[in-house]
Protein backbone atom coordinates (compact mmCIF):
# COMPACT_ATOMS: atom_id res chain seq x y z
CA UNK A 1 0.00 0.00 0.00
CA UNK A 2 1.10 3.55 -0.63
CA UNK A 3 1.94 5.70 2.37
CA UNK A 4 -0.59 8.43 3.03
CA UNK A 5 1.99 11.16 2.45
CA UNK A 6 3.79 9.58 -0.50
CA UNK A 7 4.40 11.94 -3.45
CA UNK A 8 2.33 9.79 -5.87
CA UNK A 9 -0.62 9.79 -3.47
CA UNK A 10 -0.34 13.57 -3.00
CA UNK A 11 -0.41 14.04 -6.79
CA UNK A 12 -3.49 11.84 -7.19
CA UNK A 13 -5.24 13.63 -4.31
CA UNK A 14 -4.55 16.97 -6.02
CA UNK A 15 -5.89 15.59 -9.33
CA UNK A 16 -9.03 14.38 -7.58
CA UNK A 17 -9.46 17.79 -5.92
CA UNK A 18 -9.11 19.57 -9.28
CA UNK A 19 -11.57 17.20 -10.98
CA UNK A 20 -14.12 17.62 -8.18
CA UNK A 21 -13.93 21.39 -8.38
CA UNK A 22 -14.10 21.34 -12.21
CA UNK A 23 -17.08 18.95 -12.31
CA UNK A 24 -19.03 21.03 -9.82
CA UNK A 25 -18.20 24.27 -11.67
CA UNK A 26 -19.13 22.76 -15.08
CA UNK A 27 -22.58 21.93 -13.74
CA UNK A 28 -23.01 25.31 -12.06
CA UNK A 29 -23.56 23.68 -8.67
CA UNK A 30 -22.72 25.30 -5.37
CA UNK A 31 -21.13 23.26 -2.57
CA UNK A 32 -24.57 23.16 -0.97
CA UNK A 33 -26.10 21.78 -4.20
CA UNK A 34 -23.50 19.02 -4.37
CA UNK A 35 -23.84 18.25 -0.65
CA UNK A 36 -27.57 17.73 -1.12
CA UNK A 37 -27.13 15.55 -4.24
CA UNK A 38 -24.30 13.42 -2.81
CA UNK A 39 -25.20 13.29 0.90
CA UNK A 40 -21.62 14.40 1.68
CA UNK A 41 -21.29 17.38 4.03
CA UNK A 42 -20.46 20.79 2.62
CA UNK A 43 -17.42 21.01 4.91
CA UNK A 44 -16.06 17.68 3.66
CA UNK A 45 -16.62 18.72 0.04
CA UNK A 46 -14.72 21.95 0.62
CA UNK A 47 -11.78 20.11 2.22
CA UNK A 48 -11.75 17.59 -0.66
CA UNK A 49 -11.75 20.32 -3.30
CA UNK A 50 -8.88 22.05 -1.51
CA UNK A 51 -6.96 18.74 -1.24
CA UNK A 52 -6.67 19.22 2.52
CA UNK A 53 -8.09 15.71 3.09
CA UNK A 54 -8.05 12.52 1.02
CA UNK A 55 -11.33 11.07 -0.16
CA UNK A 56 -12.41 7.63 1.00
CA UNK A 57 -13.76 5.01 -1.39
CA UNK A 58 -17.24 5.48 0.08
CA UNK A 59 -17.21 9.26 -0.39
CA UNK A 60 -15.89 8.94 -3.95
CA UNK A 61 -18.71 6.50 -4.64
CA UNK A 62 -21.29 9.04 -3.44
CA UNK A 63 -19.77 11.83 -5.50
CA UNK A 64 -19.56 9.69 -8.63
CA UNK A 65 -23.20 8.74 -8.22
CA UNK A 66 -24.11 12.44 -7.98
CA UNK A 67 -22.12 13.19 -11.16
CA UNK A 68 -23.11 9.99 -13.01
CA UNK A 69 -19.52 8.93 -13.72
CA UNK A 70 -17.19 6.12 -12.68
CA UNK A 71 -14.49 6.65 -10.07
CA UNK A 72 -11.82 6.12 -12.75
CA UNK A 73 -13.19 8.94 -14.86
CA UNK A 74 -13.26 11.17 -11.80
CA UNK A 75 -9.70 10.37 -10.81
CA UNK A 76 -8.08 10.77 -14.22
CA UNK A 77 -8.08 13.71 -16.54
CA UNK A 78 -9.84 12.17 -19.53
CA UNK A 79 -8.20 13.00 -22.84
CA UNK A 80 -9.37 12.55 -26.44
CA UNK A 81 -6.41 10.33 -27.21
CA UNK A 82 -5.21 7.34 -25.30
CA UNK A 83 -1.96 5.45 -25.08
CA UNK A 84 -2.36 1.93 -26.49
CA UNK A 85 0.33 0.64 -24.13
CA UNK A 86 0.33 1.63 -20.47
CA UNK A 87 3.44 0.44 -18.63
CA UNK A 88 2.87 -0.82 -15.10
CA UNK A 89 4.92 1.99 -13.54
CA UNK A 90 2.75 4.53 -15.41
CA UNK A 91 -0.55 3.10 -14.14
CA UNK A 92 -1.95 5.42 -11.47
CA UNK A 93 -2.56 3.94 -8.03
CA UNK A 94 -5.01 5.39 -5.54
CA UNK A 95 -5.18 4.26 -1.92
CA UNK A 96 -7.89 4.57 0.72
CA UNK A 97 -5.81 3.83 3.82
CA UNK A 98 -8.87 4.12 6.08
CA UNK A 99 -10.15 0.75 4.83
CA UNK A 100 -7.00 -0.79 3.35
CA UNK A 101 -8.03 -0.40 -0.29
CA UNK A 102 -5.66 0.04 -3.24
CA UNK A 103 -6.88 0.66 -6.78
CA UNK A 104 -4.59 0.56 -9.83
CA UNK A 105 -5.97 1.90 -13.11
CA UNK A 106 -4.47 -0.75 -15.40
CA UNK A 107 -6.13 0.77 -18.46
CA UNK A 108 -7.06 4.37 -17.64
CA UNK A 109 -10.34 5.48 -19.19
CA UNK A 110 -10.46 7.26 -22.52
CA UNK A 111 -13.37 9.13 -24.08
CA UNK A 112 -13.40 7.00 -27.24
CA UNK A 113 -13.23 3.63 -25.44
CA UNK A 114 -15.95 2.19 -23.21
CA UNK A 115 -14.10 -0.42 -21.13
CA UNK A 116 -11.44 -0.19 -18.48
CA UNK A 117 -9.54 -2.57 -16.21
CA UNK A 118 -8.71 -2.05 -12.54
CA UNK A 119 -6.49 -4.12 -10.28
CA UNK A 120 -7.71 -3.84 -6.70
CA UNK A 121 -6.46 -4.96 -3.30
CA UNK A 122 -8.62 -4.99 -0.22
CA UNK A 123 -6.99 -5.68 3.17
CA UNK A 124 -8.21 -8.40 5.50
CA UNK A 125 -11.23 -7.48 7.60
CA UNK A 126 -12.14 -4.60 5.28
CA UNK A 127 -15.54 -3.36 4.14
CA UNK A 128 -16.50 -0.79 1.52
CA UNK A 129 -20.13 0.27 1.11
CA UNK A 130 -21.36 2.02 -2.02
CA UNK A 131 -24.86 3.44 -1.58
CA UNK A 132 -25.65 3.62 -5.29
CA UNK A 133 -23.90 3.06 -8.61
CA UNK A 134 -22.17 5.89 -10.44
CA UNK A 135 -24.33 5.02 -13.44
CA UNK A 136 -27.22 2.55 -13.15
CA UNK A 137 -26.69 -0.54 -15.33
CA UNK A 138 -22.90 -0.20 -15.38
CA UNK A 139 -21.52 -3.65 -16.29
CA UNK A 140 -18.76 -5.21 -14.17
CA UNK A 141 -16.80 -8.45 -14.47
CA UNK A 142 -14.88 -9.16 -11.26
CA UNK A 143 -12.16 -11.85 -11.37
CA UNK A 144 -10.76 -12.80 -7.97
CA UNK A 145 -7.02 -13.52 -8.23
CA UNK A 146 -6.08 -14.08 -4.57
CA UNK A 147 -7.77 -14.32 -1.19
CA UNK A 148 -11.47 -14.28 -0.50
CA UNK A 149 -14.07 -11.62 -1.22
CA UNK A 150 -17.75 -11.24 -0.49
CA UNK A 151 -19.70 -8.93 -2.78
CA UNK A 152 -23.25 -7.97 -1.86
CA UNK A 153 -25.38 -6.65 -4.71
CA UNK A 154 -28.91 -5.44 -4.00
CA UNK A 155 -29.00 -7.55 -0.82
CA UNK A 156 -27.70 -10.77 -2.42
CA UNK A 157 -24.31 -12.04 -1.18
CA UNK A 158 -21.73 -13.68 -3.44
CA UNK A 159 -18.62 -15.30 -1.92
CA UNK A 160 -15.69 -15.50 -4.34
CA UNK A 161 -12.57 -17.63 -4.17
CA UNK A 162 -9.50 -17.43 -6.46
CA UNK A 163 -10.47 -17.97 -10.09
CA UNK A 164 -14.16 -17.11 -9.55
CA UNK A 165 -15.69 -14.47 -11.81
CA UNK A 166 -18.74 -12.43 -10.82
CA UNK A 167 -20.56 -10.69 -13.68
CA UNK A 168 -23.15 -8.07 -12.81
CA UNK A 169 -24.78 -4.79 -13.63
CA UNK A 170 -24.89 -2.19 -10.89
CA UNK A 171 -28.43 -1.17 -10.08
CA UNK A 172 -28.35 -0.36 -6.37
CA UNK A 173 -26.22 -0.50 -3.23
CA UNK A 174 -23.21 -2.79 -3.16
CA UNK A 175 -20.68 -3.87 -0.56
CA UNK A 176 -17.21 -5.42 -0.78
CA UNK A 177 -16.05 -7.34 2.33
CA UNK A 178 -13.04 -9.50 3.17
CA UNK A 179 -12.77 -11.97 6.05
CA UNK A 180 -10.86 -11.03 9.21
CA UNK A 181 -7.73 -12.99 8.28
CA UNK A 182 -7.71 -12.83 4.52
CA UNK A 183 -7.60 -9.94 2.07
CA UNK A 184 -8.31 -10.02 -1.64
CA UNK A 185 -6.67 -9.07 -4.92
CA UNK A 186 -8.92 -8.90 -7.96
CA UNK A 187 -9.32 -7.51 -11.45
CA UNK A 188 -12.39 -5.46 -12.22
CA UNK A 189 -13.40 -5.05 -15.85
CA UNK A 190 -15.85 -2.18 -16.38
CA UNK A 191 -17.83 -2.07 -19.62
Amino acid sequence: MENAGAPETDTIDRQIAQRLRALRTERGWSLDDLAQRSQVSRATLSRLENASVSATASVLGKLCAAYGITVSRLMRLVEDDYAPLVARDAQPVWTDASVGFERRSVSPPAQRLAGEVLECRLASGARIDYEKPPRPGLEHHLLLLEGQLQVTLDGRQHTLRPGDCLRYQLTGPNTFTTPARRGARYLLFIV
